[in-house]
């Protein structure tokens, strides 16, 4: 519909869009510093014209917290959300989730082996290792593995700006590139002596949080495709 002259004419996306923002803004306050949830999104897509009453929106949102539990809360709280925008101006709205990665879990004993191996290479001064129940925020493929396998997921120095912006550049190539190999290379040859006794040791001492099967089928269930009329 025309925005100017028939605006009663047309279902406003936009408007529907926007309260669903609002409406998980206000969810905020729900949420316990603990669970680390992280709820962000960008609208792709606002509209054809100015001129026109906008039909088709598009949102793309994501969903982040230290435990897979309430991730999947969460993400059910958010489509409420989305219903609850397209129930206040009569719309429609198609809900896609797609499962996304799963908190880091670091196996102490191999962070244990990286640290000093750090530590002999850098020095105390330049390595720190995060409380266990820390949670940077981000999100990784490495935590998917880390429910399955023992992992640990170091980061290292030597590049300045928001991480996935224009301005993230490797500031620092030998802090970036050069000393994480080594570090790396370290711990793999700490790994293998002996016959493999330390990665032997770390791996009949880890306690998987997930089987394989588990994983599959909690990925598998968090993706669905989902409609609702608001008009209906």
């Amino acid at each position: 519909a025309h925005a100017g002259s028939m605006p009663h004419k047309g279902v406003n996306a936009l408007n529907a869009a926007s309260f669903a923002i609002q409406a998980i803004n206000a969810l905020r306050e729900t949420h316990r510093a603990d669970d680390t949830v992280r709820i962000h999104g960008i609208m792709t897509k606002g509209g054809e014209a100015v001129s026109a009453v906008p039909s088709d929106v598009r949102l793309e949102w994501r969903v982040r917290s230290s435990t897979p539990k309430m991730v999947v809360e969460n993400s059910k709280a958010v489509d409420r959300c989305f219903r609850a925008g397209a129930l206040a101006v009569g719309a429609s709205v198609n809900i896609t989730t797609i499962p996304g990665y799963l908190p880091m879990r670091h196996d102490t004993k191999l962070q244990e082996i990286f640290r000093r191996t750090a530590v002999d290479l850098l020095g105390e001064r330049f390595t720190l290792v995060m409380p266990a129940r820390r949670n940077r925020g981000g999100s990784t493929d490495m935590g998917d593995l880390s429910h399955l396998i023992p992992a640990c997921h170091p980061y290292a120095a030597g590049a300045t700006g928001p991480g996935h912006s224009k301005e993230y550049i490797i500031t620092d190539y030998e802090s970036a590139v050069i000393v994480p190999a080594k570090i790396m290379a370290m711990v793999v040859i700490d790994l293998l002596a002996d016959g493999a006794k330390r990665a032997k040791e770390i791996k009949a001492n880890h306690r998987p949080l997930m089987t394989k099967q588990a994983y599959i089928k909690f990925q598998r269930e968090r993706a669905e495709v989902t409609d609702f009329d608001g008009a209906a």
